[in-house]
């Protein structure tokens, strides 16, 4: 069993940064990627970034160059770095990872807006 819990979401203007954190629990040593998904209202989730436990990362074409990930592996979280934030990125952000079946956080929102 993992449990994630995801955090940091808010309210921010166009332009504007936020990092949000996915704090993983249970059995993490099973953990060999973790991603983050968006799902905007009436959409469906989408996935935007991927970071492996050797610390490779991958991004989707809409958020490439303006969004980075990272682990802290002695804290057990990964970390969303949003930087130049748009309207179009208001969504609730997920994290997940996939060990044996896949785990789903909460979901934290992101509005941007002025």
């Amino acid at each position: 069993q993992v449990q994630l819990v995801e955090s940091g979401g808010g309210l921010v203007h166009p332009g504007g940064s936020l990092r949000l954190s996915c704090a993983a629990s249970g059995s993490i040593f099973s953990i060999n990627a973790v991603d983050w998904y968006r799902q905007a209202p009436g959409q469906q989730r989408d996935w935007i970034a991927t970071i492996t436990r050797g610390g490779s990362t991958n991004y989707a074409d809409s958020v490439k160059g303006r969004f980075t990930i990272s682990g802290d592996n002695a804290k057990n979280t990964v970390y969303l770095q949003m930087d130049d934030l748009k309207p179009e990125d208001t969504a609730v952000y997920y994290c997940s990872t996939f060990t044996g079946r896949i785990y789903w956080g909460q979901g934290t929102q992101v509005t941007v807006s002025s």
